[in-house]
Parts: C-alpha cells; structure tokens; sequence
C-alpha cells in the first residue's frame, strides 16, 4: 500500500514551510507564536499513564486578556519552571496545545486561517476561540497546586469548530 502524497500547501514558500526550526532567525522562532496562551495554562500529567490534563489556571506571569507574557524575557527568574520552547523540545513535548505553531512548523503542517503569520492580525487568534482570553479562571498565585485537580478542562486540547475552517468565515 503507497501513502496518499501530501496536500498541497498554499503557504509553500513561506519560511516555516521552507527553513528547519534551527534554521529560522530569533525574530522567525518567535513569530511561530500564534499568541493563544494554551503553554501558558496549568497542567497536570498521570504518572502512570503520561496523560496530560490542561487547567484553567494559568502562570502567575500571564496576561490573560493580552494573552501575553507580563515579562517575557526575564520569565525564568520570576518562574524557573517556566519550558523556553526550543527546536529540540517541541518535537517532544506532550503538552503542546495541537494547533501550536511550533508543533505544526516542526511536522511540516501548514499553519491555521487564524494565525497572525496568515491572518496579518494578532486578534485572529481570539476571533477563532482559539486562546485562553476569557477562560482563565485564576493564576498559579490564588489557585494552590492542591487545587489543580478541582480546574481541569478540556478545551485546550481541542480546536473550536471555526478554528478548523480553511480560511476566515465571513
């Protein structure tokens, strides 16, 4: 049996389709970013089955209505626990939300309608349901990490129904 060829991609010529993630400059990693803020969210794994179990509690250091990082670059001295995604560990990390740019850069997928390299627009990501705006229920600072288990969701492991579309609904 022969694999069915791949898709074709109207983002070919694009540098996530084009360059490795080793390749890409620091100002094109960080651009893969879709600006959701689903890393950001509290996780919980079972030890023996290696399941992940997002939350709706996020770091103490995140935006959640800017979806965005309170102090990006100095991030692992108020959190050093905080995951710097690099080449290496998106290929391996499990927690990765799947519509993470990242993830489908490394796998060769095209990126979603809603991304801001696609879209030319940070608030598409919102616009599809997408990011945590609005789902954030408390921070690891009100929310104890006994506690956890009593905020587990699933929403962001999934993609809303217009995320998934091909292009922008009208």
């Amino acid at each position: 049996m022969t694999a069915r060829p791949p898709r074709p991609s109207a983002q070919e010529g694009m540098f996530w389709k084009t360059k490795t993630l080793e390749e890409m400059s620091g100002a094109e990693w960080e651009s893969l970013c879709d600006g959701c803020g689903r890393c950001c969210l509290e996780k919980l794994e079972d030890e023996d089955t290696g399941k992940i179990y997002y939350t709706h509690v996020s770091c103490r250091l995140l935006d959640a209505g800017l979806c965005a990082c309170k102090d990006y670059p100095n991030r692992s001295d108020h959190v050093p626990d905080c995951v710097r995604l690099t080449p290496d560990n998106v290929r391996t990390l499990s927690w990765l939300p799947p519509s993470c740019g990242y993830k489908l850069a490394a796998e060769g997928r095209d990126l979603y309608w809603w991304h801001p390299l696609i879209s030319g627009s940070a608030d598409t990501v919102h616009e599809a349901g997408v990011s945590v705006r609005g789902r954030v229920e408390g921070s690891e600072d009100t929310i104890s990490d006994d506690e956890l288990q009593d905020h587990i969701v699933t929403w962001p492991a999934l993609l809303p129904r217009k995320a998934k579309l091909k292009k922008r609904p009208a």
